[in-house]
This record gives structure tokens, C-alpha cells and sequence, in this order.
């Protein structure tokens, strides 16, 4: 975990904005339209030096394929307390079995919006879990969390070990319009704390990964 920790924070604003790193990407297998083969290659052809595709509570990519470029992801669906989060893990070990047990039983559980909302996982051993999956915990899209006080909830999830934040993301789709914080507040508190990771991706959804 602490060499994928200091990989991750080699990468900068200009390394997502310049389309050399996005740690975001949804495919078919969960809520996205395109092929994993295809985003991977696509990926590979542009130039990029790091990609993960982080379905929705799935690993079932990171079962059919390894490729340099690929770092194994996942993004689950939580709540904690009563806000509603999702939470990236990265580097994972998709074999452990502490872990497994938060994958969705189902596809509903990767790609249908009712079943993601009732997925009560415990966000505590969660994070335990992805530590000991040799892994490491990042918020998604901080700006779209139902909180309150973002740096509260933030400051709360550091307690229980959460790795990182989600800096670099364009805010796309509906959650551009949807977003209970700005993107610079997010860039704020994350400076703030700078044992924090700051990591970011595109959450592409899309048929053609360009």
C-alpha cells in the first residue's frame, strides 16, 4: 500500500488534465457502456500511463484481465451516517475474502440505482478491509456528498482510515449540476491535509474512451 500511496502522489492536476492518468472509469460491467477491452486499448493508444476502471461494487474486470496500465479498482456505494458516499479502493487484492464480502451479490448491485442506495456497508470495515486487501480508500467526488460540513465528514472518514481524496474530477454528466460543494472548497480542504492523497478520474461512463 505505502509504494501504490507514493506512486499516486507523484501524479498532478496536469497529469488527469492532460490525459496521462484517469482512475475512473466505469464500463459494462456495472452502470457504463463500454467494452473493458476496448477502453483498456483505446487508453493505451492515447498515451495514458494509468488507468483504473472502478465498476460499481464489482471486480468482475480485474478477473478477465492485467495490463500494465491497469490498476485494480472498485467503487462502492455506502452511506455514512446520513450521507451517501462512494468510496474508491485501489490496488486491491480482489481475492481476499474480507473484502469479497462487500461486492454486490447481483449486476443489480452494480448497475441499478435502488439496489446501490439500500447497500447499507459498514464504512469502517470497509476501509479495514481494503487496507488488508493491500489496497487504499479514496472519497469519490467529494463535491457531490450529501454533507453538511465537507470538511467534517472528510476529517470523520480520516478517523476510520480513509486514504484519500478525489481532487482532479471534472464534474460531469448530471453531477455537474448536482453538486452540493465546489470544486475548490474539495481542492481546500484537501490541501489542508496533506496526508491526504489526492487522486482524480473522469467517472467515464461512455461507449468511446478518448
Amino acid at each position: 500500500m505505502d509504494n501504490l500511496a507514493e506512486k499516486l502522489r507523484q501524479y498532478t492536476k496536469e497529469d488527469y488534465a492532460n490525459k496521462r492518468v484517469d482512475l475512473h472509469i466505469h464500463t459494462s460491467c456495472s452502470d457504463g457502456e463500454g467494452n473493458f477491452s476496448e477502453i483498456i486499448n483505446s487508453a493505451k493508444e492515447r498515451g495514458y500511463g494509468l488507468i483504473s476502471i472502478t465498476d460499481h461494487n464489482t471486480v468482475e474486470v480485474h478477473k478477465n484481465i492485467k495490463d500494465d496500465i491497469l490498476l485494480t479498482g472498485v467503487e462502492f456505494d455506502c452511506w455514512f451516517g446520513y450521507v451517501f458516499i462512494h468510496l474508491l479502493a485501489y490496488g486491491i487484492d480482489i481475492e481476499n475474502e474480507k473484502l469479497k464480502k462487500f461486492f454486490a451479490a447481483d449486476k443489480s448491485g452494480t448497475e441499478h440505482v435502488l439496489p446501490r442506495l439500500l447497500s447499507f456497508r459498514n464504512v469502517k470495515d470497509l476501509i479495514s478491509a481494503i487496507h488488508e486487501a493491500g489496497g487504499i480508500a479514496v472519497l469519490a467526488h467529494p463535491a457531490c456528498c450529501w454533507a453538511l460540513n465537507l470538511e467534517s465528514l472528510i476529517k470523520n472518514l480520516m478517523k476510520i482510515g480513509l486514504d484519500g481524496v478525489e481532487v482532479f474530477y471534472p464534474y460531469p454528466r448530471f453531477r455537474g449540476v448536482l453538486k452540493f460543494h465546489s470544486a475548490e472548497s474539495v481542492q481546500k480542504i484537501a490541501d489542508k491535509y496533506p496526508e491526504l492523497i489526492q487522486t482524480g478520474g473522469t467517472d467515464f461512463h461512455g461507449k468511446d474512451f478518448v
